[in-house]
């Protein structure tokens, strides 16, 4: 009997393990089929997963953004952080905070010609952007380290009482201009750089991953300011801006190292290079340039125009707590975020980038309409709604401006364009924060508060005059778009453009 249950007991134990293994094959087809499935949604829904070319791998992509993280982080620092600190435990009267404040833009109009000599840079070792990053590094470094000990003089903190009060002030306007004049010169040279080592067909994605990592490094660095002063003392501050010069250095660093190739190979003759204002002559000549930079300078204006009045507006008009305007601001972010990622998508399979641009603009309209209409019929979700239609608007409008002059940069002059587009950009926003306020004030104290405007009392008519022009300066902007579309075919979502030329010479990066 046992010898008859024995090859039974072997049978069916064979059995079992057949369909052990048969179930293991079936798990195995499965998780290779998921495996695919999951690989393919890479590309098909994450906005910047199919960035990469085979010579551009997407690690090195996103290392190289990281120069925009160091930025993102300095316009924090610059225009959120040390503005409250300064006013608040500084007490620092607001007028030499503005001022403060404003002077990095006066490098702003100078982002053309950095832009233009990093296009003509001439190194023994055959580098072109790298040195102008590294030199913007430098100028932010030496900004950031000595820019607590000016904040300290120029308050008046500790012995520093007996110092002269021009002392302080100067201090800390040279540090606030290193700071500022370092920023330029990294993001223009940083953003030709990526030009360079991309093929036109990946500039949409490009961008949108440049914005994004902006975007993601003002998010981080203002949660750590937030946190590292929340016990607020000197020498915290100290410890504080010193840090984030530290980090800047090496972000920067981080991002240049083996990127650029060497153009021309060393030793080899120099090319003989126009002149700054014989290359500006050439770069106007190109096809409605001049229009183009207009589009940028009045998009920029309209939308910018309420980036310091919307929280104001939100608790002065519709009573929202301090809380609830705070949130705003990740409101604004997040619809950039899904703005640029959707661009990207988009421009990334043909579309034209400045029909683009025009529907930001067109999106805009609707945007500053519910902000206004919030506050009669009392109704804060709509406001929350413009916001962040402004934030998605806004980035719309942004890449599709910025990945337009990527694809229409004349050869060999990527710095030259993406310095102009800069300068208008960083310019326009500039006088629009500075108009913003102005005229919200001017008209207030013209109304008196006794009169309204368009259904509104008290404070409010002055945001809303401000939030009117931003209308009209959008309704301008698409009227000066309809040349550029006129003549230019409609390519479908799913129709890829044909792909320029792409320079492949000069030696492996080093």
């Amino acid at each position: 009997m046992r010898a008859i249950e024995t090859p039974i007991r072997s049978v069916q134990d064979a059995h079992e393990t057949l369909q052990t293994l048969g179930r293991a094959v079936r798990m195995n087809r499965l998780s290779h089929k998921f495996m695919r499935s999951w690989v393919a949604l890479g590309p098909r829904f994450l906005p910047f997963a199919d960035v990469a070319t085979p010579d551009l791998s997407l690690a090195r992509l996103l290392r190289l953004s990281l120069f925009q993280v160091s930025v993102g982080m300095a316009l924090v620092l610059l225009v959120g952080t040390l503005n409250r600190v300064m006013i608040v435990e500084l007490d620092v009267p607001a007028w030499i905070v503005g001022t403060m404040i404003a002077l990095p833009l006066v490098f702003a109009p100078f982002r053309a010609l950095i832009g233009f000599r990093s296009d003509t840079h001439h190194c023994e070792l055959g580098w072109r952007r790298v040195p102008y990053i590294w030199k913007g590094t430098l100028l932010q470094f030496g900004g950031f380290a000595i820019m607590p000990f000016a904040l300290l003089v120029l308050a008046g903190e500790g012995e520093s009482h007996m110092v002269p009060a021009w002392v302080g002030q100067m201090s800390a306007a040279i540090a606030f201009l290193l700071v500022g004049a370092g920023v330029h010169t990294v993001q223009t040279a940083g953003l030709a750089l990526a030009t360079d080592l991309t093929p036109p067909e990946s500039h949409p994605k490009v961008v949108g991953l440049m914005y994004v990592m902006l975007l993601v490094g003002m998010i981080v660095s203002a949660l750590v300011f937030g946190a590292a002063l929340a016990d607020f003392s000197p020498g915290r501050l100290v410890r504080v801006i010193q840090g984030a010069a530290v980090v800047t250095v090496f972000l920067n660093l981080a991002a240049i190292w083996q990127q650029e190739k060497r153009r021309p190979p060393r030793g080899a003759a120099r090319p003989v290079d126009p002149s700054f204002r014989e290359s500006w002559a050439s770069f106007c000549e190109g096809q409605s340039t001049v229009r183009r930079l207009v589009i940028v300078g009045l998009g920029t204006m309209a939308f910018a125009m309420a980036d310091i009045l919307l929280e104001p507006y939100g608790g002065q008009v519709l009573n929202m707590t301090v809380g609830a305007t705070t949130k705003l601001t990740a409101l604004l972010a997040f619809g950039g975020l899904l703005g640029f990622g959707f661009a990207s998508h988009v421009l990334s399979r043909g579309a034209d980038p400045y029909r683009m641009a025009r529907n930001g603009a067109l999106i805009g309209l609707p945007a500053f309409v519910l902000v206004m209409v919030a506050a009669p019929i009392g109704q804060p979700g709509l406001f929350l709604a413009g916001n962040f239609m402004i934030g998605f608007g806004g980035a719309l409008f942004g890449h599709g401006t910025l990945t337009a002059t990527m694809n229409r940069a004349p050869e060999h002059q990527a710095g030259l364009a993406l310095g102009a587009w800069g300068a208008v950009q960083a310019t326009a926003a500039g006088l629009a924060i500075a108009l913003s306020g102005t005229i919200r004030d001017l008209v207030n104290v013209a109304l008196g508060g006794a009169h309204g405007l368009w259904g509104h009392t008290g404070v409010a008519g002055g945001y809303i005059a401000v939030y009117t022009i931003e209308i009209a300066l959008l309704l301008v902007t698409i009227a000066a778009t309809v040349p550029l579309l006129r003549n230019q075919p409609s390519l479908r979502v799913d129709e890829p453009a044909a792909p320029r030329p792409v320079d492949v010479s000069g030696e492996t990066a080093s």
